[in-house]
């Protein structure tokens, strides 16, 4: 199986893992979702991220985190600009995710970042996806 967007379905693993109530989820490992994973761990969505070699393959273990009564720290996340899709934001278009509660993670020149780093440095690039 070839699969085309591999964000795409970082995030969608995330998205099972949480509904189904599972403490981690393991992901197929690349610069690229490591870089989000741990976005997502410094903003305080997930609880852990660690990089693991698991039979030869390299892995991302993702520990995620539960408030009361299990319900997931996460409530959306969801893939902005996919394959088929490009969306760009420049520099003065950095989209404001729920008022500032949720963020944006942005593809930049100057590395992956959040919303508001882009608007602190004044960089814009490619929205691959929001969460709050």
């Amino acid at each position: 199986m070839y699969l085309t967007d591999s964000i795409g379905d970082m995030l969608t693993r995330i998205r099972n893992a949480l509904r189904v109530g599972d403490e981690t989820v393991d992901i197929p490992a690349s610069r690229v979702k490591l870089a989000i994973a741990n976005i997502l761990k410094d903003e305080g969505f997930v609880s852990k991220v660690e990089a693991l070699a698991k039979r030869n393959k390299k892995i991302i273990r993702v520990s995620l985190k539960y408030g009361k009564k299990k319900k997931g720290v996460i409530s959306v996340i969801k893939r902005i600009s996919t394959p088929g899709r490009r969306i760009y934001s420049g520099k003065n278009a950095i989209p404001m995710i729920r008022s500032g509660f949720g963020l944006a993670i942005i593809s930049t020149s100057k590395g992956i970042m959040t919303d508001s780093k882009a608007r602190e440095l004044g960089v814009g690039g490619e929205v691959i996806c929001h969460v709050w």
